[in-house]
C-alpha cells in the first residue's frame, strides 16, 4: 500500500535522474569520508544520496517532504568483475520508472552492457537486487531494502 505523500514518485525519479550523474561506484579505491548528493524543490521536497566506498560500497536515499522523513532505500554493492562502467550504471539509473522507482529499470542494455533489477514489495516496503553484466558475464551487484518512514 503506498502511504506517501501526493507527488513522492515524481519526486523521486526527478531526483534520481538529476543526481545520477554521479556514479556511486567507481573502479577505485574505497573513500573515508561519504559523498552526498543532494536535490530538492521549492515545494518542500528534498532527497539526499549518501556513500561510502567505491568497490565496495553502501549507502542511503532519504526523502523528505516539508521537515520529516517520508521515505529511505539502503543499498549495499561489489564491483565483482572486469569492465564494469560506472557511467553505464549512471544511465541505468536515469531510467527508472514511475511503477518501480527503486533503483533502476527492470533492464536496461547499451551494446554488451546489461543493468538488472529484480524487486519485491511495492514502494512502502520492498527490496531487492540489481546486477551489471559485461557480455554476459557479472560485474557487479548490488542488494537493497527501503520503503516508507513514519
Amino acid at each position: 500500500m503506498d502511504t506517501l505523500p501526493p507527488g513522492f514518485r515524481q519526486f523521486l525519479i526527478r531526483a534520481r535522474r538529476a543526481t545520477s550523474a554521479v556514479c556511486r561506484a567507481e573502479s577505485g579505491p574505497a573513500e573515508s569520508a561519504p559523498r552526498d548528493v543532494h536535490y530538492e524543490e521549492d515545494d518542500g521536497w528534498r532527497y539526499t544520496d549518501s556513500n561510502l566506498g567505491g568497490m565496495r560500497l553502501t549507502g542511503q536515499e532519504i526523502v523528505w517532504k516539508n521537515g520529516p522523513p517520508v521515505w529511505a532505500l539502503n543499498y549495499c554493492g561489489r564491483v565483482v568483475g572486469d569492465n564494469f562502467s560506472g557511467e553505464f550504471l549512471a544511465k541505468a539509473l536515469r531510467h527508472v520508472t514511475p511503477d518501480a522507482p527503486y533503483r533502476g529499470p527492470i533492464e536496461y542494455q547499451k551494446g554488451p552492457l546489461l543493468y538488472c533489477n529484480m524487486f519485491a514489495g511495492d514502494i512502502a516496503w520492498f527490496y531487492g537486487r540489481e546486477e551489471m553484466f559485461a557480455s554476459g558475464v557479472s560485474v557487479y551487484e548490488c542488494i537493497y531494502h527501503g520503503g516508507a518512514v513514519r
